[in-house]
């Protein structure tokens, strides 16, 4: 049997109200009111019903986890880092698939039906406009591991793809590498241009050339293999940016199988640093996105967002850096 707020009343010999104060955040209950209904609580094996909790305050504690990347394996560790940050704050996370959707609209009208609190769109590859759509309706928003802007629209807790791209191309010109080779992921998605934009910009500034660029269908294995069979009809690049982790492991499988040894005959370099990265077999250098970093400082911000709905857009970007493992030639020695 559900023990009510009335039983628990009755055992503490208090009033239902000062129970149902007891356990609603901030509420006014003296110390010895506390003890009271809590011991009581105990006793009954007593849980108060989030839900009910939500009628009194307003809030129902829902955190919209908005992405559409399911596809991606990176973005489960986020996913696990997200749905238990949130959760050990006292939010509770609604996991939202947006893959297909191309209507910041409806995403909406659906966020709303829920009563979340706030949203954080946790995608690389949605457009912008989502998380815009959100504020507009009034919505608390966080982009998680969106597009970097000095002057944001919403806040964007994240790192700068641009730099990142620039990272990349100074990594493989450092090791000796000329003929260079960007493999992205889709084209439409912001983070594949960005970090194209940073790759050509510093090649052009250091060589004065232009790399070769083909894209992904998506952020998986099969596309990243795919794409590299695809690539590998002509001679390959010396190096390739893959953009991503789960691409660069994709090529990897395709190069391996076409006889080609990495990093001796090709180097690859990754980004994000996902857990597979660095698995035995995969030791794939790659530059490290501080995921854990971003969760949490967007879980912080969104709690700030809460009492302070109206605060001004701020963007809080992170610095990356070089993994080194095995899939690129090692630097040249100082001589």
């Amino acid at each position: 049997m559900v023990v009510t707020l009335k039983e628990v009343a009755e055992r503490a010999g208090v009033s239902r109200s000062a129970v149902s104060r007891t356990f609603t955040d901030g509420a006014s209950v003296s110390p010895k009111m506390r003890r009271k209904v809590e011991k009581a609580a105990r006793e009954l094996g007593y849980s108060p019903n989030a839900l009910a909790s939500s009628l009194t305050t307003g809030r129902t504690k829902l955190i919209g986890l908005v992405s559409s990347n399911f596809h991606n394996p990176f973005f489960l560790e986020i996913f696990d880092l997200f749905t238990r940050g949130l959760q050990e704050r006292g939010l509770r996370p609604l996991l939202v698939n947006l893959s297909g959707e191309t209507e910041p609209e409806n995403s909406v009208r659906m966020l709303r039906q829920y009563s979340v609190d706030g949203v954080i769109v946790a995608s690389s590859t949605l457009p912008p406009g989502f998380a815009i759509a959100f504020r507009e309706a009034g919505v608390p928003v966080i982009n998680a591991f969106g597009r970097y802007a000095s002057d944001p629209q919403v806040h964007t807790v994240g790192i700068d793809n641009v730099e990142c791209g620039r990272i990349a191309a100074r990594t493989l010109i450092a090791r000796g590498y000329d003929r260079l080779a960007f493999l992205g992921g889709p084209e439409s998605a912001t983070s594949t241009q960005d970090r194209l934009t940073g790759f050509r910009a510093e090649i052009a500034l250091q060589r004065g050339v232009e790399p070769s660029v083909s894209f992904a269908g998506a952020y998986t294995f099969e596309a990243g293999r795919s794409e590299m069979q695809r690539l590998l009809q002509a001679p390959p690049a010396e190096a390739y940016f893959c953009g991503d982790d789960v691409l660069s492991i994709g090529a990897l499988s395709a190069l391996r199988d076409h006889g080609l040894s990495v990093p001796g005959d090709v180097g690859v370099l990754g980004l994000n640093d996902m857990e597979m990265a660095g698995w035995a077999g995969t030791d794939l250098t790659t530059i490290r996105q501080p995921i854990r970093q971003i969760v949490a400082s967007s879980i912080e911000l969104m709690g700030a967002m809460l009492d302070e709905p109206d605060r001004y857009p701020e963007a809080r970007v992170f610095p990356c850096r070089i993994v080194e493992r095995a899939t690129l030639r090692p630097l040249p020695e100082a001589g």
